[in-house]
């Protein structure tokens, strides 16, 4: 195996809370009050919406504010991962990753483990360089359960929460975090930094109708018939943990030109994920009819 590749949890899709909009003849990013959820295929006028979107929202009477979700693994930090990245502006690669203690930077003598000091006292942070940024792999669908949807964002409110729900879930259901029926939902607030207006972040909760001992008592059920199908969890989370440890770099290289965000004023909004320098041009989509059919083949969410 190739040494110092990254490898992530399989990625099905993306899921969004911004969109593009084109001004100007610009592709430009832009905010939004509800998930988009988008296959990985874009054509001129971005990416593609995944049949789980069109799925989901047939359900909704309201805008997607709500999506079920399940966990992939018992451990917070392999369904998580933040940290502070420092990002080329030219090329979208990133340059130095750290966790507020070590990082790791490139340098003319290659990558080097160098002390992290955190954005507020690095000189290379300066300007506003050097961000938080988190990944989130969910499952979606029962036709692939160990393939996930990536929610990214540089967002402290949506990385502070969702660490924070990983982990309390994680203890309450005595380490069944995979085994539990979740949500991911979108909330607002205001602040005095964004001026009133309303910034929108991500929660992880559960299911609506459920109660906590309902899901705990469910999971450890759910938990104990895996065991007896064979399932080893504990092999699976050590094979991503092993995945991570290996990588120089946290970071697919499918994001190396996602850069680009929705920054608001106090920087609690999403980065978009799925913008890519204005200079680049998009991929050439010539059959995009052809891709969606393609796409719709039997998609069942997560029940």
């Amino acid at each position: 195996m190739i040494k110092g590749l990254t490898i992530t949890p399989p990625v099905l899709g993306r899921i969004s809370i911004g969109r593009v909009i084109v001004k100007d003849g610009k592709r430009l990013p832009a905010k939004d009050d509800q998930f988009t959820i988008t296959s990985q295929v874009q054509n001129k006028d971005g990416w593609i919406n995944h049949p789980l979107d069109e799925k989901l929202r047939k359900s909704k009477t309201e805008k997607l504010r709500q999506i079920p979700v399940r966990m992939l693994f018992n451990d917070p930090e392999l369904n998580l991962r933040a940290e502070y990245t420092l990002f080329d502006r030219q090329t979208g690669r990133p340059l130095c990753v750290g966790d507020g203690e070590q990082c790791q930077r490139r340098t003319n003598n290659g990558v080097e483990q160098l002390p992290c000091p955190s954005p507020d006292r690095c000189p290379l942070a300066q300007g506003g360089a050097c961000k938080p940024y988190g990944r989130l792999y969910v499952n979606l669908s029962e036709d692939d359960e160990l393939g996930t949807f990536v929610f990214r964002t540089t967002g402290f409110n949506s990385i502070r929460t969702l660490a924070a729900r990983l982990s309390y879930f994680a203890a309450v259901s005595g380490n069944k975090l995979s085994c539990l029926p979740l949500q991911l939902t979108l909330r607002g607030k205001s602040t005095t930094q964004s001026y009133r207006t309303p910034i929108y972040f991500v929660d992880l909760t559960l299911r609506d109708g459920v109660t906590l001992k309902e899901a705990v008592s469910d999971a450890q059920a759910i938990n104990h018939e895996l065991i007896e199908h064979g399932f080893d969890q504990a092999a699976l989370e050590q094979t991503a943990k092993q995945g991570y440890v290996d990588s120089c770099f946290e970071i697919d290289s499918e994001e190396a030109f996602e850069v680009e965000a929705f920054d608001s004023r106090d920087g609690d909004d999403q980065r978009a994920e799925d913008q890519q320098d204005n200079s680049l041009k998009p991929l050439p989509m010539h059959d995009v009819t052809g891709i969606k059919q393609g796409l719709q083949q039997s998609v069942t969410a997560v029940s």
